[in-house]
């Protein structure tokens, strides 16, 4: 009887500390996917629904970062052609209970490669994104406070927020002319939102954000003096800082291959009733509908609160500010 006592008290503590593990949003998440699955120390899955049947991913060894292993994600048409309401998918996610409060600063790094052939087209594409929570049920439809996007074989950055009288307006189409301190966006004000644009790779040209046709002083970004590397360039190592705040206190940095590439500051993230408590990352080919097939790698996925467990460059960890 004692000996069933003691048995039930230590499978009750290690249950405990297995629980607060799994609650812990501050935790050290780190893959390298080398094995057959993925590990327990990232925190990470595949989310298997609806949106992601057109998706595959591949435990491998012959496309790498490091010699190790790496994924391979991949979606296939399964929609039909062209049809913006439905989307093709395969993309990793952070699991519930370890993600970080939408207030809070965080820093992740992921490598990605892009697989010939590389889209051109003019359509959507995204590689990884950051979004708040919603509750299940809740009306609208929020886009990612963050999203690494291509366009046209292009490589870009986006920052969502809620929409905000524009400081100057061109017709559609056409580039916005920002003064110093202002930012490009794309004003929706019937869904509550506009989409900044906050970096590019050095292929973009301006014609290329047509889309971006008016500017805004509420959300900043500060040129570090590098553009994001072009999508067949090669292996890209992304170390990238999120706090959200929809009230002006956020804050962002992308670094590419241990190099500075911007820093945004001010009104980043949607502060709507039906959205949840946390903020959440999820990284992998996303696009609408489409005829052939794309593929991404992804190698050494970490998140941590410290920089220095991320960004490769110790020394431009104590520049961020």
């Amino acid at each position: 009887m004692k000996k069933a006592i003691a048995i039930a008290m230590f499978l009750a503590s290690v249950l405990s500390s297995a629980e607060a593990i799994a609650e812990d949003t501050s935790a050290k998440l780190f893959d390298n996917f080398d094995g057959a699955d993925f590990s327990a120390a990232g925190g990470l899955y595949y989310k298997n629904n609806a949106e992601q049947r057109s998706g595959q991913v591949e435990f491998q060894k012959d496309v790498t970062l490091d010699g190790g292993g790496a994924l391979k994600l991949t979606v296939r048409p399964g929609c039909g052609i062209n049809r913006e309401d439905c989307s093709e998918r395969a993309e990793i996610w952070e699991k519930p209970q370890l993600r970080v409060p939408y207030d809070q600063a965080v820093w992740y790094g992921f490598a990605v490669k892009f697989a010939d052939p590389i889209p051109r087209d003019d359509h959507r594409y995204l590689i990884a994104q950051w979004k708040r929570e919603i509750d299940p049920g809740a009306p609208g439809d929020f886009s990612p406070f963050l999203a690494l996007r291509l366009r046209k074989g292009k490589l870009f950055a986006t920052v969502e927020a809620n929409h905000f009288a524009p400081v100057s307006l061109q017709p559609k189409g056409t580039p916005a002319q920002c003064g110093e301190g202002q930012t490009p966006v794309w004003l929706r004000p019937e869904t509550n939102q506009m989409r900044a644009l906050v970096a590019t790779d050095g292929n973009w040209e301006g014609e290329d954000g047509g889309l971006f046709n008016a500017c805004t002083d509420k959300i900043t970004v500060i040129d570090r003096g590098n553009k994001l590397p072009s999508p067949d360039s090669g292996w890209i190592d992304f170390a990238i800082m999120t706090k959200p705040g929809p009230d002006g206190t956020g804050h962002i940095e992308i670094f590419a291959n241990n190099k500075w590439v911007v820093t945004i500051k001010g009104y980043i993230g949607h502060n709507d009733p039906p959205l949840g408590d946390n903020q959440y990352f999820k990284f992998g080919p996303y696009r609408a509908a489409s005829s052939t097939e794309w593929t991404l790698y992804y190698d050494d996925f970490r998140r941590s609160p410290d920089c220095a467990d991320v960004l490769r460059d110790q020394a431009a960890c104590a520049l961020v500010r």
